[in-house]
Order: structure tokens, then C-alpha cells, then sequence
């Protein structure tokens, strides 16, 4: 029963999480806020809600934490947006060296910017584009916070793209590939199927959308053809799934995959 208790005297970023909700937690989506405080840092935030929620995914729960035997581990950031994950890296290692991929131009301006006034944009390229099978561009839809997708229905740019499978083939060793690109993530997968065998910690967030099949297992036999050890944490819960099958526009299914190497 006290176990919460001390976690919570013992733990700073479990702290500071309960601050910013206490905050910012009743704000509607999508509002956006300057100079947002927290830890030693100060963001630009367009969304505070998806803020919040990544803060605690990042340093209260550490999500994304790995090992590595070098100081300055290569580490693929597919899905930047407006930096938290870059800080959670650096943090981790200073001096790691980060390609922030992000598709949304105003995301990814707000990103360099968080990044640059933290002092924290040394050893990272920050890639103003879509991660992709090709680099002939996408229509993409963007929706100003977390949540932009190739498919999404409204508010459809032309983006520019990067084909993944050929930024991973230049890198002798890859320590962590974060994908979190909002549903693109079996196609590109799937293009990179034969180039992952030089990523040493993968991480996806597998979404499954009402309107088209679920690929989960063909992702699944991507990460098991290239030696990756895995492990699934369900994001979404559905009370009465045989009867609450949810709206074809909607995500029926949204997975965390952590797949290592040993």
C-alpha cells in the first residue's frame, strides 16, 4: 500500500508529472502554449494533453530507455515531433548522435526551436520529412499535434519523404530505431525488412486502423527474421470487444513493440 507513496517521494519526474497535470491536465486539445516549464527545460507546446502523457511515458515511465557500450550510440528518431524524445535521449546520452525525423513543417520548426533554446540541438539533424518506402513525397494529413498520419481524412499537404531502408543501409550500427509514425509503420517496415539487422534496440508503435487489415503479424515476422527478441504492450483497452468493434474511421488497436537484440 505505501509502495505509490515512496515512489512518489523518491522519484522527481513522478513528481513533476502530477505538477504539469495539475497545471495543465483540464486544458483542451490542441491549445497551444509558449515556454512551457518543466524539469530544468522550457518547451513550445502545441498540444498540452499529448505533452503531459509523453512526459510520463518518457521519464516517469522510461519507455524508451536502453543500454549501450558506446558513449555516443547512433540513434534513429522516426517521429520526433516536438522534441521529447530527443531530450529523453540526450539526457540519457549526452553525447549521442540523433536523426529527429519529423513530417510536419510547423511540428518540426517547433521542434528545432525546443531543441536549439535547450541547448540541446548539438549531435542531432532534425529531417523535416515523412518516413517512408521512397523519397518522392506523401500526401499526409496533419492535425497540429501528435497524431498526423498518411491516414488521416482531413487537412491533406503534399510532404517531403525519406526512404528509411536507405538511411539505415549507410549506418554501420544503428542503437536504437524509435518508429512512431502514426500508421506507416508496416509499410515502411516492410521495405526495411532486409536492412535491420545493424539496429541493436527497435521500438513501434504498431496502430491498427478499422478501414484497412491488420499487419501486426507480418511486422511481427520482420523483427523475428532479423534476430529481434520481442515484447508487446497493449495501449488500447475496449470494454466489450466482441460487441464494441468500433467506427471504421477509428484505430481499433494500438501497440507499443520493444524488440531487442541479445
Amino acid at each position: 500500500m505505501l509502495k505509490p507513496f515512496y515512489y512518489y517521494i523518491n522519484n522527481k519526474n513522478q513528481r513533476e508529472f502530477y505538477k504539469l497535470y495539475d497545471k495543465w491536465g483540464k486544458y483542451k486539445r490542441y491549445q497551444e502554449v509558449k515556454n512551457v516549464k518543466f524539469l530544468s527545460y522550457s518547451f513550445d507546446v502545441p498540444d498540452l494533453l499529448s505533452f503531459i502523457w509523453q512526459f510520463k511515458e518518457l521519464f516517469v515511465d522510461e519507455s524508451y530507455k536502453f543500454e549501450s557500450k558506446s558513449d555516443k550510440p547512433i540513434i534513429y528518431d522516426c517521429g520526433a515531433n516536438i522534441g521529447m524524445s530527443c531530450l529523453y535521449f540526450k539526457q540519457l546520452f549526452p553525447n549521442a548522435q540523433i536523426k529527429a525525423f519529423e513530417a510536419d513543417n510547423n511540428i518540426a520548426n517547433i521542434l528545432e526551436n525546443n531543441l536549439k533554446n535547450n541547448s540541446i540541438l548539438n549531435g542531432v539533424e532534425v529531417i523535416n520529412s515523412a518516413v517512408w518506402i521512397d523519397d518522392k513525397g506523401i500526401e499526409f494529413s496533419s492535425e497540429g499535434a501528435d497524431g498526423g498520419s498518411i491516414y488521416g481524412d482531413d487537412n491533406k499537404i503534399q510532404m517531403k519523404s525519406i526512404r528509411l531502408k536507405e538511411f539505415l543501409e549507410k549506418e554501420e550500427k544503428i542503437d536504437m530505431l524509435k518508429i512512431d509514425i502514426e500508421g506507416a509503420e508496416y509499410e515502411v517496415l516492410k521495405d526495411c525488412k532486409n536492412s535491420l539487422l545493424n539496429v541493436e534496440n527497435l521500438f513501434v508503435e504498431y496502430h491498427s486502423w478499422n478501414k484497412t487489415d491488420q499487419k501486426l503479424s507480418e511486422i511481427l515476422d520482420v523483427l523475428e527474421q532479423n534476430g529481434f527478441r520481442y515484447y508487446i504492450e497493449s495501449i488500447t483497452r475496449r470494454k466489450n470487444p466482441f460487441i464494441n468493434k468500433g467506427k471504421a474511421e477509428t484505430m481499433d488497436l494500438q501497440l507499443n513493440i520493444f524488440g531487442t537484440k541479445r
